[in-house]
């Protein structure tokens, strides 16, 4: 283990994107912010850095526990880095047909009261 990783290596080994490159662009774009900064690709990060990382339109928090630069399994990933992401609430489920689906059944007429709340 390095004393400190890039932040778009570090990303991609603790499995929160699929890909560095996907990473990469994250940092490009503003997406990922070390202790309230916003970080390029290159910055580098060491145990204890907080990361703010945005993804699918919502904030993670992850604090660097170890520094990889290569990609590990799920458990070791899991160890090196800490979610401190509070819980989201629950989205309302809304219900949505399909364009040209036709007039709906008397049982989806029901379902579709009964998510509404009615």
């Amino acid at each position: 283990m390095a004393d400190a990783v890039r932040v778009d290596s570090w990303l991609w080994a603790v499995r929160v994107y699929k890909t560095r490159s996907a990473a990469t662009t994250a940092c490009r774009a503003g997406h990922a912010r070390v202790n309230g900064d916003k970080a390029k690709a290159a910055q580098q990060v060491k145990p204890g850095d907080e990361l703010r990382v945005r993804i699918a339109g919502f904030d993670r928090i992850l604090v660097v526990r170890q520094t990889l630069t290569k990609r590990v399994g799920a458990p070791l990933a899991a160890v090196a880095a800490e979610d401190r992401t509070p819980e989201r609430e629950p989205v309302a489920q809304v219900a949505v047909r399909d364009r040209g689906a036709g007039r709906p059944t008397k049982r989806e007429r029901r379902d579709i009261e009964r998510l509404r709340g009615r």
